[in-house]
This record gives structure tokens, C-alpha cells and sequence, in this order.
């Protein structure tokens, strides 16, 4: 096999395997699907609602321990501007336990990780 062919061998291969690995027409990219599950969550998903106590600001997050469903429990969420006494809304969230922050230096007993947190007027 001469290089010219050698060549032409790997450039249809190569196409090949390109054409095999798009997705259908239709639906998303890898990219594209990656970035969808990285959306913030929607309205119709702060589906929890909780009174500030106090928060704790950590550079881009923010920990905000609310009262909710009668009980304390703290959150982490993107930084954000909160004061004590407002209500906000957000969603099922990742729970951690036995969370240490080593920014803080503090452990917390659960944390629950939101992507998206909502201040409502009441």
C-alpha cells in the first residue's frame, strides 16, 4: 500500500467513525445535553419554602440556614443577597451529611446543595 492509500484508508475511517457518533436528527449533542442538565432549576421546581435565619457568605456560594416545614436546616445555593426574615423558595436540592467546609472551618450536620434559591414578598 503506497501513502496515498495508507491515507485515504484513514480519512474514511475517521469520517466514518465521526458519522457514527452524531446523534440523531433531532436530538441534542453530548455538548448540548450537558449544558441543559446545568439549568438552573425552573420556578415550577422551588417547590420548598423556608424563612431566613441567617446566612454565611463562602465567595460564589452562599449558606443559609432557613426554618422550613418546622424544623432549621441549612442550604447551600449561588451567591446571592439574603437578610434575615426573608421567605425564599428552592428546590429538593443534594442533601451532604456531615459536611465540612474548609473555607469555613465548620462542619454542618446536613447541607442541602440547591442550584437556585427565590425570594418571594409575603
Amino acid at each position: 500500500m503506497t501513502k496515498h492509500h495508507w491515507w485515504a484508508g484513514v480519512i474514511v475511517v475517521g469520517l466514518s467513525a465521526t458519522v457514527l457518533a452524531a446523534p440523531p436528527a433531532g436530538h441534542p449533542t453530548v455538548e448540548q445535553a450537558g449544558q441543559a442538565l446545568k439549568l438552573p432549576p425552573t420556578d415550577a421546581e422551588l417547590n420548598n419554602e423556608g424563612k431566613v435565619l441567617q446566612t454565611i457568605s463562602s465567595n460564589e456560594y452562599v449558606y443559609i440556614e432557613v426554618s422550613s416545614a418546622g424544623r432549621k436546616r441549612w442550604l447551600a445555593a449561588p451567591a446571592t443577597e439574603l437578610k434575615s426574615g426573608d421567605t425564599i423558595r428552592f428546590p429538593n436540592g443534594t442533601l451532604m451529611s456531615n459536611f465540612y467546609s474548609k473555607r469555613l472551618q465548620r462542619n454542618f450536620d446536613e447541607v442541602l446543595f440547591v442550584g437556585r434559591i427565590k425570594t418571594i414578598a409575603k
